[in-house]
């Protein structure tokens, strides 16, 4: 039978085919190479890992279209790679983890840096941080500061809530403070914290507090995807690539890009963290060499050596940016940018 009815051989010599007809066969053939090449494309589709490739990219491949990147489908998981908690407020899982911290007596601390011109920002942060964070739990609010006249008057405070004014010599500029910042968090944890609290957290005091932030967030060791790293591959994340640093990420290394602007967890991890990146951080500078990211880069070089026991989603930390993941919620929300 012949491939295509159409031409028909004459005996009289070769086959003779009409204009119309050469159409229909060439439209024939196309019909059938598209159909196979669909076919063999579908079945070479794998989905990619919600956190880590969104767009099935390449290890070695530079991310040069952000838009598109986050133009991925939202992805909400439950855990990480290693099987701990990845909070998102609204989740089951958050709600279970209320549910079983409500039965307990905690103590919770909150510190944060009030240094410079920053001040301007610590009134509105303890205000929304009434509202939002753990309410109805006993919160004690460790403003390390150079200048407490911001603070006067006083905020007005809810029940079991206080707030302690610890003063720092002036740290003029912000690098110069993020240099500091682990070794300040130590001391006062040593100090004070240690027995007056059972969880403590730090937060930049650039933020605002726009939606509840309870108990679902309490563990160990806690940090807080970066918002505009969240879903990125691997290659994107802006680790410390100075081999000199103490910071110094290989690039088989890492599985997320924490943010510095809120981390936390049980004051015995959080002692521990600080005080061994305060230790990174001055082997640096004795070294003459700057991380990256600054206080950071070693953040995330810890993290990675002492992966967290909970992990916060990005709605725990959100920039108003074009590059940030689009998440359910905005419960932290930086000011810092907004006013740039």
């Amino acid at each position: 039978m012949a491939l295509f009815p159409f031409c028909k051989a004459s005996s009289a010599g070769p086959i003779r085919v009409s204009r119309i007809q050469l159409v229909l066969c060439c439209f024939l053939l196309s019909l059938i190479i598209y159909y196979l090449h669909g076919s063999r494309a579908a079945a070479r589709v794998h989905p990619a890992h919600p956190i880590f490739h969104p767009l099935e990219m390449d290890r070695g491949r530079k991310v040069t279209d952000m838009e598109v990147l986050k133009g991925a489908e939202s992805q909400t998981p439950a855990e990480t790679p290693w099987g701990a908690p990845l909070v998102w407020g609204d989740s089951r899982h958050s709600a279970s983890c209320r549910a079983k911290f409500a039965q307990r007596e905690m103590r919770i601390g909150l510190l944060v840096f009030v240094v410079g011109t920053y001040a301007r920002f610590i009134r509105r942060f303890l205000y929304s941080a009434e509202t939002y964070f753990l309410p109805g739990q006993v919160v004690t609010y460790y403003i390390l500061t150079d200048n407490p006249r911001p603070l006067d008057p006083p905020v007005k405070l809810g029940p079991e809530r206080e707030m302690k004014v610890v003063p720092i010599v002036e740290v003029p500029g912000w690098e110069r403070l993020a240099h500091r910042r682990m070794t300040l968090l130590g001391d006062a944890i040593q100090k004070s914290i240690d027995s007056e609290t059972d969880y403590i957290f730090c937060a930049d005091v650039d933020q605002e507090f726009v939606a509840p932030v309870r108990a679902e967030i309490l563990g160990d060791l806690v940090a807080t995807l970066h918002p505009e790293l969240y879903g990125m591959p691997r290659n994107a994340f802006p680790y410390e690539d100075d081999e000199g640093s103490s910071a110094y990420v290989e690039e088989d290394e890492g599985d997320f890009y924490y943010t510095s602007e809120f981390y936390g967890g049980a004051v015995s991890e959080m002692y521990k963290l600080a005080r061994a990146c305060s230790l990174l951080i001055l082997q640096d500078h004795a070294d003459g060499i700057t991380a990256r990211g600054l206080e950071e880069s070693y953040l995330n070089r810890y993290l990675i050596d002492q992966r967290p026991t909970c992990v916060l989603s990005p709605e725990y930390s959100w920039w108003d940016s074009d590059l940030s993941a689009q998440v359910p919620v905005h419960r932290l929300l930086s000011l810092g940018r907004q006013c740039q």
